[in-house]
């Protein structure tokens, strides 16, 4: 199934249309294909508009010159098998660029049919866009030419939280709970690592591993977690099992502290709410109270977007890799003179620009996006270093630290294979 949104692209002129090959005016339609029904719907609705909001602002300031952008939504269910499905009905449509964030397992399942279909189709090659799927190996031992990661990926997001929860002396026992697919097994993998490796007198008390989207009562896990004595829970869950675990915690008033990846996502917040402040850290590339941290005209700008789609949509803008992909999306396309996905691939390779969070560099050897990091602690907002909230709960991240991007930026094996140049 298809589920088209109104366009928020402008009209291509007739002017523009009888213009010189050099000023050719394209409008790149980008399949986002994603949840948007089952349990993770609110989550890829959210995420859609975000990415039709930045399409949007490049409309109208021509970023990309001449060309225009829209998003188009397709539902995926949370499916590898239906992800593969949809990337088929957007290619017989005439997509050539695809966005997906919302599951790594859906992820790897797209790498591998656009490696095969671009093997086999030269001409009408298809680009990934990758904005939140963060499986270490999809920009390792899976890299592709095809395949650009714009979020940070678990290993990235695990090393700036260890090293942060290494300075707390407090941190005895930890336990570490995810969803049970790759992302899940990856976060498992990593903290154990790298906690072994920064403090190795952290004892491991538990690590349990549940079925995505389908666990409605968390309260077991929370029992097994309040007898393990653990002072700290480590989890890479997002969306509605993130919400319920921290519904359960808060139910049992659980006092362990949380180490999470996705708190800010759709859901989450509400559930947390005043039981979580101070309780709950998340680690990410963006933090909209960041105003210590980041020149003035950087947090202005922050703040503006963030202003502009609460007024739009009344929900939270927060996932800036949709603003950092179509700008990159866009300096590409001027780069190449070109809308065509080689010459915008390559294009993309090594590119250095400025996204929202900073100065971000597209890595050349495994496409893994080099950007900055923050530590965000959940409290209540003060107007003074938390100004911004989350879904109206009068709580918000306040940026703890922010890391530079080498920092937790992580080697490769990638062994690209490139194709030859048109």
């Amino acid at each position: 199934m298809t589920i088209r949104f109104r366009p928020l692209v402008l009209a291509v002129s007739a002017a523009a249309a009888l213009a010189s090959p050099l000023t050719y005016a394209d409008n790149v339609k980008v399949a986002f294909i994603d949840p948007l029904s089952g349990p993770f719907a609110p989550v890829g609705q959210g995420i859609l508009k975000h990415w039709q909001f930045a399409a949007e602002l490049a409309n109208k300031d021509k970023w990309a010159g001449s060309h225009t952008f829209e998003f188009v939504g397709f539902d995926n269910k949370g499916s590898p098998q239906e992800s593969l499905t949809q990337l088929k009905s957007a290619i017989d449509q005439g997509y050539r660029y695809i966005t997906q964030g919302n599951g790594s397992g859906a992820a790897g399942a797209l790498i591998d049919a656009i490696n095969k279909h671009n093997e086999r189709n030269p001409g009408a090659e298809v680009v990934f866009i990758n904005y939140a799927a963060v499986d270490p190996d999809l920009t390792n031992s899976k890299c592709s030419f095809w395949h650009f990661r714009l979020d940070a990926n678990s290993d990235q997001k695990m090393e700036g939280l260890t090293n942060y929860m290494a300075k707390n002396q407090n941190i005895k026992k930890v336990y570490i709970i995810g969803q049970n697919y790759s992302h899940g097994h990856q976060v498992t993998r990593a903290a154990k690592e790298m906690l072994k490796r920064k403090r190795p007198d952290i004892e491991i008390v538990g690590d349990d591993l549940h079925p995505i989207a389908t666990t409605k009562d968390f309260s077991p896990y929370v029992a097994k977690i309040k007898a393990a004595g653990a002072d700290a829970v480590i989890t890479g869950n997002w969306g509605t099992d993130l919400a319920l675990l921290i519904k359960a915690a808060k139910d049992a008033d659980l006092k362990s502290d949380f180490y999470t990846y996705y708190a800010a996502t759709t859901g989450v917040p509400t559930a947390m709410g005043a039981a979580g402040a101070e309780k709950v850290k998340s680690v990410g590339y963006w933090s909209k109270n960041n105003a210590k941290f980041v020149p003035k005209e950087e947090y202005e700008l922050g703040a503006k977007l963030t202003k502009e789609f609460k007024a739009r949509y009344n929900e939270d803008f927060y996932v800036v890799s949709t603003y950092n992909g179509v700008r990159m999306l866009s300096n590409a396309f001027k780069q190449a003179n070109s809308t065509d996905p080689v010459k915008v691939a390559f294009a993309m390779e090594g590119m250095k620009f400025k996204g929202l969070n900073g100065d971000l560099e597209m890595r050349k050897t495994d496409h893994q996006l080099q950007q900055p990091l923050y530590i965000d602690t959940w409290t209540k907002v003060n107007g003074k270093d938390v100004v911004f909230d989350f879904e109206n709960t009068g709580y918000g991240f306040r940026a703890e630290v922010r890391l530079d991007p080498y920092v937790a930026s992580q080697p490769t094996s990638c062994q690209m294979k490139r194709p030859s140049v048109k």
